[in-house]
């Protein structure tokens, strides 16, 4: 097949994969009418997500639960479609429902709480004390949201969260959920059953005590041994936002705690998916987490609540601005095929299908290639139209147009899947720490790049006078934001490259590298450098591209966020011979005129360019 060809009707892996909410009583009939439904509608892959609401008969990894996936499992192998288990029973995951707790209550999530003199429980114990305080080390308290009505947030028997510091804790999980899930599902594993979704694991858990940090048994000698003191002697320290230490205890302790998260729970985790033929997918707790997305097979984010709106200052700032390009990044960095975003959960009822389309856009044109609608609704009955709304799917008023919007996303998603990325940016980053000042500059001036954390920078990158390679991504330029990821060992790993004007720090200065004080002096700086792969006469700061590259064919993708229509000169970098204009929404040729960009609002379009000759704008 042409790459035209596969451009109109693309392989059915890059499908949207909801979430589908079981959330009342189910039935065979039913579950197996909603599979057809959705394949009917151009949706090939979904995610069975066990959901408040689901009857007590039919409690998390239980007998019945296993009758109910299976019967998930069959249609959708019957229909060449695909699954990605779900790990917990509703959700942040590690707990299995409580179940980690049941089997031993000192799995309970664990945290060190300042308090004045006290009487000490059993299973408590002193860490530190002061004159004023003592520093205890106790259960936090923390739940998840349980799947009964009686059970969610803030109820008596909301389940307890589990100590995901505690690697016996977190084995004890991969026992009772994903052992049980293999054991139950086997034949599956590695075919229709492709990936297994962790959702944004919590080391307090929900509703924890107020103004506590994470802890667990024996981490006092696991933060000397990762930090080389007696870290003992700075918890007040870590507690006291106006001690002159706070900010560098803090540091040391965050950076020691996600370290062993890793180590306790993504590491192992990602271990047994690739043991078992699958992928470990998902997201972690926060949206700059790209350190523990390392571990991930699809690394993932989630756009819910409202973070990002179409036209509002939230889509370019602010740390949720960052979490497209996170994934994005994590993908390419750690090279993996895919990267996912949960979107539009809790984004109400009254969300429309511009907006969605929108924020579909948003995700597209930075990168994210695996979309996970939140959420279709097994059922809306009573209380359960209410819960997180809205439905993206069945019962949504667009669903009887569904497939179109479908495949708008599969096209654009193979595309991105298929082609290498090309931009020559990239903006140094921590493994929990985005900037998004200089992502701002980049994005409005039509300058492409990935985050590129530290961690990753100092272990996995060359680095030379002209470039820092990684994998097939070659960067000529490093933007340093606000110092965020900068200290003397990056600055030792970089300096061939500083002293050849190539590390940028923007918009504050930092001694040693090349400043750009504003987005102006940014960009001038980036032309001498760089000659930009993109550029349009007017200047518009709404379009917003990314370049891939399949083979002999290079593809620039574009995008309109702005609520006005875009109509300009283009130049892109490209050999000027045998291009083309492609709609993903019908997956036809609609221009050959290829020197100038018309786009409306909530549109894209793809630029097909053969023969990549770079020339100099």
């Amino acid at each position: 097949m042409t790459l035209r060809d596969l451009f109109r009707e693309p392989p059915r892996d890059y499908s949207l994969v909801p979430f589908w909410f079981l959330n009342d009583n189910l039935s065979e009939e039913e579950l197996i009418r909603q599979i057809n439904d959705f394949e009917a509608h151009g949706v090939y892959g979904f995610i069975p997500h066990p959901r408040i609401g689901l009857p007590k008969s039919i409690p998390f990894v239980s007998r019945e639960w296993f009758r109910i996936l299976q019967v998930c499992v069959e249609q959708a192998a019957r229909k060449g479609m695909f699954v990605i288990l779900y790990d917990e029973g509703m959700y942040p995951s590690g707990s299995c429902a409580g179940q980690v707790v049941a089997a031993n209550r000192g799995f309970a999530a664990r945290c060190i709480q300042r308090r004045k003199p006290d009487n000490i429980e059993d299973d408590e114990e002193i860490i530190f004390q002061d004159k004023e305080w003592l520093y205890v080390h106790t259960r936090s308290r923390g739940t998840i949201r349980g799947l009964h009505w009686d059970s969610d947030d803030g109820k008596e028997s909301a389940p307890p969260a589990a100590d995901l510091l505690n690697p016996d804790a977190t084995a004890t999980f991969r026992r009772l959920s994903l052992d049980r899930h293999y054991e139950e599902l086997k034949p599956y594993f590695g075919n229709v059953i492709r990936g297994i979704f962790t959702d944004e694991p919590s080391l307090l858990g929900r509703n924890a005590l107020p103004e506590v940090r994470p802890w667990t048994w024996g981490f006092d000698r696991y933060l000397k041994e990762q930090l080389g003191y007696d870290f003992i002697q700075n918890i007040p320290a870590l507690f006291d936002n106006s001690h002159p230490y706070h900010s560098r205890v803090e540091h040391d302790f965050l950076r020691a705690v996600n370290r062993r998260l890793a180590e306790t729970y993504y590491a192992p985790y990602s271990q047994w998916c690739e043991k078992h033929g699958v992928a470990l997918t998902g997201h972690p707790a926060g949206p700059c987490d790209i350190g523990f997305l390392k571990y991930f097979h699809i690394p993932g984010q989630d756009v819910v609540w409202r973070y990002i709106e179409p036209f509002k200052d939230n889509a370019l700032t602010g740390h949720q601005s960052t979490m497209a390009k996170c994934s994005s990044s994590a993908q390419r960095h750690y090279g993996r095929a895919r990267n996912l975003n949960e979107c539009f959960g809790a984004y109400g009822w009254e969300l429309t299908y511009d907006e969605m389309l929108w924020i579909t856009n948003w995700l597209l044109i930075r990168g994210v290639n695996m979309l996970v609608p939140h959420a279709f609704y097994y059922s809306l009955r009573g209380e359960r139209r209410n819960e997180r709304p809205p439905d993206v799917g069945p019962n949504s008023p667009w669903w009887k147009n569904y497939k179109r919007y479908a495949d708008y996303c599969r096209r654009l998603c193979w595309l991105l899947s298929e082609g290498r990325h090309v931009c020559d940016v990239a903006v140094l980053a921590d493994t929990d720490s985005l900037p998004w000042r200089a992502a701002r500059a980049l994005f409005e001036s039509q300058r492409d790049f990935n985050y590129l954390d530290r961690e990753t920078l100092l272990r996995e990158c060359r680095v030379s006078a002209e470039n820092i390679q990684i994998r097939d991504m070659m960067y000529k330029v490093l933007l340093v934001d606000g110092a965020t990821g900068w200290d003397e060992e990056v600055a030792n790993k970089v300096q061939d490259m500083s002293r050849s004007g190539r590390v940028i720090a923007f918009p504050d200065p930092i001694e040693g590298i090349s400043h750009a004080k504003d987005c102006e002096s940014l960009s001038v700086l980036l032309n001498s450098l760089v000659p930009p792969d993109v550029s349009i006469v007017p200047r518009n700061p709404n379009l917003r591209y990314i370049h891939l590259r399949h083979q002999e064919t290079d593809f620039y993708v574009f995008a309109n966020e702005g609520k006005e229509s875009i109509q300009a000169e283009l130049f892109v970098a490209s050999d000027l011979t045998n291009r083309e204009w492609w709609d993903p929404e019908t997956g036809l040729v609609v221009s050959k005129a290829t020197d100038q960009i018309i786009l409306a609002p909530f549109q894209i379009l793809v630029l097909n360019a053969s023969i990549h000759k770079h020339s100099t704008l």
